[in-house]
């Protein structure tokens, strides 16, 4: 399971939301070997007023935070990071210096989803890579 929240300043992110998610969603599969249909993306487009952010960014900066079962390994969390970053550049012109990353794992048991504990689930793909 990977939830995703998007965070950046509305103007700068509303008009490529989809684009954001696909490119993400590719990362994810890619690194981690998520299945295609498995997509959660939360987007939370602010105010520039509400959204402060350190010298050296432009309107452009975009914080991602990703919740997953832990259990990947360290590589393909580097894996997903470096892929992030490339694609961002590439894709949508905005640069390592205007997106953060932050992966946050957790138990399986500390999530409930479809009425069940995480641990409890039939996964049909693997956690463990």
């Amino acid at each position: 399971m990977a939830q995703v929240k998007i965070f950046g300043i509305k103007e700068n992110l509303n008009p490529i939301k989809e684009r954001v998610s696909d490119i993400i969603h590719l990362c994810v599969v890619e690194a981690f070997k998520f299945p295609m249909d498995k997509r959660f993306h939360r987007f939370f487009p602010m105010a520039k007023d509400d959204f402060y952010y350190a010298a050296g960014r432009t309107e452009a900066y975009t914080i991602i935070e990703i919740s997953i079962f832990e259990g990947r390994s360290v590589d393909s969390k580097k894996q997903l990071i470096r892929l992030l970053f490339e694609n961002f550049h590439n894709k949508l012109n905005i640069t390592a210096q205007d997106l953060e990353i932050t992966i946050f794992e957790t138990p399986k048991s500390n999530w409930g989803i479809r009425g069940y504990p995480g641990d409890e689930l039939q996964l049909n793909y693997n956690v463990n890579i």
